[in-house]
């Protein structure tokens, strides 16, 4: 049965929704002995998980229960904050006379790294540079199991459920198909005029600066948050790295507040962010402190705790990690047995103090989830590579009529990667990184 589960899931090109789009048929293609359903939702402003742990939980649970059997895991956990009130009521129901628990984590931040959400579940630590699976355990998103379930029944990926927030008319969730642009997704948020304005993909935190507001959504965007070039956040962000490399050299103290807060060394991981910045100050620095960049999760917990307040530890990782790979140089293994650093408890961030640290005060609002969006656009922009691994390839031709949920994109034999189907029935009119569909009628409103 579980060949059948794994098929239907890479069938239906599932890949993980809240993150770099791992396709789904391969991690579950495992033995595990548990499944943690990563529901944490840690990321200010974001509320998709939350709202379709309360609304779809059901469709949740099962998703759940597939992973379980393909894996052969015998215990299934939802870990999600004792803050999601209505998605604890739900899944109770959801999951009563099934081996699946509910874990209620703390409102800190990042309780989504999968590091720190199988720690906080488990006690377990996975190893510096491993996977869930190193622990015994398979970890996904909340979207990817509602995928999984959806799959079961037949159904390919041809939507994404997105949050569209901060300096928005009418901040929202909802369901759009896979290639609208995204000024679409902030239109239907009242939002229209982007003179001045950037827009996140992703979270605050560790979303990206998106300045071309034509690009599609894809399977794993969950969150466009519209700010004013001029925020705070958003004029630390456009700092050149260059001038990021001098204040690293002149104004760091050595403080060494970023590596007491930083999630991974609390994990006892050989990432002390304070060292790196100190080696910046030597011709070619200490080539193993450097290294430690590797363990970097670019969560931005350090910029955070910086006492100088304009400090990235996150943007000099980043910077290193890719220097270093294009020398050659890999991570080095743990030289010891990681363990999780006493005063842990005591240094997590709580999401409280780090909206107002942000800016976001005024944004952190409700953004209703609402079920009865069914926009058509006009066209679609769907890309071959909306996941780790090859980019699809294309099955379909130009001038062919496609209805949605038709396979455009297949897996190259032999590699790894995720199907693409239509989000929309139409016209295909362009083919290439992305495959352009032209839909039926006028298209661009509601069903």
């Amino acid at each position: 049965m579980s060949e059948v589960i794994i098929k239907q899931i890479k069938d239906a090109g599932v890949v993980g929704a809240g993150g770099a789009g791992f396709p789904t048929h391969v991690k579950v293609n495992a033995k595990a002995e548990h499944v943690i359903v990563n529901g944490a939702e840690c990321e200010p402003l974001l509320r998709v998980d939350q709202q379709l742990m309360a609304m779809m939980a059901d469709e949740l649970v099962e998703g759940l229960e597939a992973v379980m059997e393909s894996t052969g895991a015998t215990k299934g956990t939802i870990a999600l904050k004792g803050k999601y009130h209505e998605a604890i009521d739900a899944l109770e129901k959801a999951i009563s006379g099934k081996p699946i628990e509910l874990f209620i984590l703390g409102d800190f931040y990042p309780a989504g790294d999968e590091h720190v959400t199988v720690y906080e579940v488990t006690g377990k630590i996975i190893p510096e540079g491993g996977i869930p699976l190193k622990v015994g355990c398979v970890v996904n998103n909340v979207e990817t199991l509602i995928n999984v379930a959806r799959a079961l029944d037949g159904f390919p990926v041809t939507d994404t459920y997105l949050t569209v927030t901060g300096d928005v008319p009418k901040p929202i969730t909802f369901k759009l198909p896979i290639g609208v642009t995204i000024q679409e997704a902030l239109a239907l948020a009242g939002q229209h005029d982007m003179q001045g304005k950037l827009v996140v993909e992703g979270g605050p935190m560790m979303g990206n600066v998106v300045e071309d507001f034509t690009q599609p959504i894809t399977k794993t965007t969950k969150g466009l948050i519209v700010l004013s070039e001029d925020h705070p956040m958003m004029q630390k962000r456009n700092i050149p790295l260059s001038h990021i490399i001098k204040q690293a050299k002149a104004a760091c103290i050595q403080c060494v507040r970023c590596t007491d807060m930083c999630p991974r060394h609390m994990l006892g991981h050989s990432l002390s962010p304070h060292k790196v910045m100190r080696s910046l100050n030597y011709l070619d620095g200490d080539q193993e402190v450097m290294k430690m960049a590797f363990s970097c999760t670019e969560c931005g917990a350090c910029e955070y705790a910086c006492n100088m307040m304009l400090l990235s530890p996150r943007r000099v990782n980043a910077l290193l990690k890719q220097e270093l790979s294009k020398k050659g140089i890999k991570a080095s293994p743990p030289a010891k047995r990681e363990v999780a650093v006493p005063t842990r408890e005591f240094m997590k961030i709580p999401v409280k103090r780090l909206i107002p640290a942000l800016g976001l005060t005024p944004y952190n609002v409700a953004a209703p989830l609402m079920m009865d969006v069914d926009y058509t656009p006009k066209k679609v922009t769907i890309p071959l590579k909306q996941h780790i691994g090859a980019p699809a390839q294309p099955v379909v031709e130009v001038g062919q009529r496609v209805e949605r949920g038709t396979l455009i994109g297949d897996i190259p034999e032999g590699a790894m990667g995720a199907r693409v189907h239509a989000s929309i029935s139409g016209t295909v009119r362009e083919i290439g990184m992305n495959i352009v569909i032209e839909a039926d009628g006028d298209g661009g409103g509601k069903q």
